[in-house]
């Protein structure tokens, strides 16, 4: 069985229009991070169409499904509606074996007039040429209803994409280091000339634009300063839609930097309403504090309560832990058969259902490397082996090859996850395992591996602890680590399990899954090992399990196993 317990703690805000205005003013307590875990470059929008919803997205690089779409109806509760892409025909490029930070980058997320539009774009770093995809959907909660996109013109040859409607129905997209702005036909995805209206205060990386109108003026929204510990949300407006925008005289209007913060590299926000007109943003954030050398989980999403006057510039709250802001009232009723993201994890892969949609894959999967409930195996997962391991090679294919991978996103600073692995190896070097997974050049691995035994003429199943950090050079890990496993844990499962017992550490350790508290324990690891380095834009993507060589549980052989739960603990100072 496999175990995993997370903390997926959303907390956002929406006032039901029939609450009179006394209530309205009523503040509560909520706490940030609302989107845990690597949820990067969000972007949020209120539906009053859609019984007063709000949705949000964030950025997914490599992962698979992508392009997540999470729904909330109180700010607090949130669940994962749909992926916008979740088809590999959607994107074939995502199969590239590229760098390890492309893939899909910043979107925005807007409702017009019955559709709900995404545009975001897909990086590839081989050369610099950003395509841009938009996305559409009737219906937020199915992934299927999702749209093939529409390439979209990308005349000045950047990122980080928005949307915006004026109020003469004509379309425009803003684009990042300009910032540059486009009219577009979302039909065709072509374009005008782009026009330069902003570089913003002067500081390096002037992207992550967003347009609003408001009481006659055009805002302008933009991160600058790169998103590291000197990243900030800064403002412009104009009366004229071609400029010249003015920036705010008190520009940063939200920042980290420069503080001792334990929420760091704040920035890339969005502004909206919820139905009682109060004003909100979201921002990325890292749980690093001012040192920012350990942040597993990368930039995550919070949200801080604003204040916008007519005719006035926004006055954002700074971003902490804990917070206070004029929630509604609790409400989780949202579509789905998705958990909540502060519900604990227990999956059996019971007869008939499908691999969960929160878990993901390392770009889109090799489908026949994986079976649920295989017949003469009910409540597993079957994963069968890949060529390659987890870290792969030069040569590797993706969609040809295949990773023998599945993961799900950390999301608390402490947490348990365990996974039981029927395995039985034939072969020198099969493998099966968990791992603690940030990219393919950076995970922490323990794996039952066929390996000779001490008289070197037989092979015997090892417990194996190493360390993948490749993409983070001149760090210093522990020793790879084998340890025979007892003769009486061999004939059934084995419990492989994955610890945080501070915000700093893993403990990776095994048990028989018969006797789980018969505990050994084989490694423990920095998580500095996977903060930064080749993910510096996402966080640690999860902990997984894996056939061959992979993060979480990974095969060599062929990989019988159960996901039981995650269980979480501290999120947010």
């Amino acid at each position: 069985m496999f175990s995993l317990s997370v903390l997926w703690l959303l907390c956002l805000c929406f006032v039901d229009q029939s609450y009179s205005s006394s209530i309205r003013s009523m503040n509560k307590t909520y706490n940030n991070p609302i989107l845990p875990g690597w949820n990067s470059d969000p972007s949020c929008t209120f539906v009053k169409e859609w019984d007063n919803t709000f949705f949000c997205t964030t950025s997914s690089f490599l992962a698979f499904p992508g392009v997540p779409i999470y729904a909330s109806k109180d700010l607090a509760n949130w669940k994962l509606a749909s992926n916008a892409l979740n088809r590999p025909e959607q994107l074939p490029e995502l199969s590239t074996n590229g760098q390890q930070n492309e893939g899909i980058w910043a979107s925005t997320i807007r409702f017009h007039k019955g559709t709900f539009y995404l545009i975001t774009s897909y990086v590839s770093l081989t050369k610099w040429q950003p395509k841009l995809l938009l996305f559409t959907t009737t219906n937020p909660y199915d992934d299927t209803a999702w749209s093939d996109p529409v390439h979209v013109e990308n005349p000045a040859n950047d990122i980080d994409p928005d949307i915006f409607w004026d109020d003469d129905g004509k379309t425009y997209m803003a684009l990042a280091s300009g910032i540059y702005i486009s009219e577009i036909d979302v039909v065709t995805g072509a374009t005008t000339e782009p026009f330069k209206v902003w570089n913003g205060t002067g500081d390096r990386n002037p992207e992550g634009p967003h347009l609003y109108k408001k009481d006659g003026y055009y805002y302008l929204l933009i991160g600058e300063g790169g998103t590291e510990t000197n990243h900030s949300v800064t403002i412009a407006r104009s009366k004229d839609f071609r400029g010249p925008y003015e920036g705010y005289a008190n520009n940063p209007i939200l920042t980290a930097k420069n503080t001792e913060n334990y929420f760091q590299t704040v920035g890339h926000a969005d502004l909206f309403q919820d139905a009682s007109d109060n004003w909100w943003a979201v921002a990325l954030a890292t749980r690093s504090g001012p040192a920012w050398e350990i942040y597993p989980m990368g930039r995550e999403t919070v949200l801080v309560p604003a204040k916008w006057e007519e005719g006035q510039w926004p006055v954002l709250d700074p971003a902490r832990g804990r917070m206070s802001g004029p929630l509604s009232r609790t409400n989780k009723h949202i579509p789905g058969d998705a958990p909540f993201v502060d519900d604990p994890d227990i999956v059996d892969f019971p007869p008939g259902s499908t691999i969960p949609k929160y878990f993901a894959f390392w770009r889109p999967p090799k489908t026949s490397l994986f079976a649920v409930s295989p017949p003469g195996h009910a409540n597993a997962l079957r994963i069968s082996p890949s060529r390659v391991n987890l870290t792969a090679d030069n040569a590797f294919q993706p969609s040809v090859d295949g990773l023998g991978f599945v993961a799900r996103k950390q999301t608390a600073t402490l947490f348990d996850y365990s996974v039981d692995v029927s395995f039985n190896p034939t072969v020198l070097n099969e493998e099966a395992g968990v791992s603690v997974f940030l990219t393919q050049l950076q995970h922490i691995d323990l794996g039952i591996v066929n390996l000779p035994d001490r008289s070197g003429s037989s092979l015997a199943p090892m417990l194996r602890f190493r360390i993948e950090a490749s993409g983070k050079p001149n760090t210093i890990v522990p020793e790879t680590k084998v340890v025979p496993i007892p003769s009486s844990w061999l004939g059934g499962p084995i419990r492989l399990m994955v610890s945080a017992t501070s915000d700093s550490e893993y403990r990776l350790s095994a048990a028989p899954a018969s006797k789980p508290k018969d505990v050994k324990v084989v490694g423990t690891a920095s998580a500095a090992i996977v903060s930064g380095g080749s993910g510096p834009f996402s966080g640690e993507f999860d902990l997984g399990f894996w056939m061959d060589l992979r993060l979480c549980v990974f095969v060599n052989g062929l990989l019988m196993m159960a996901y039981r739960h995650f269980s979480w603990g501290v999120r947010y100072k």
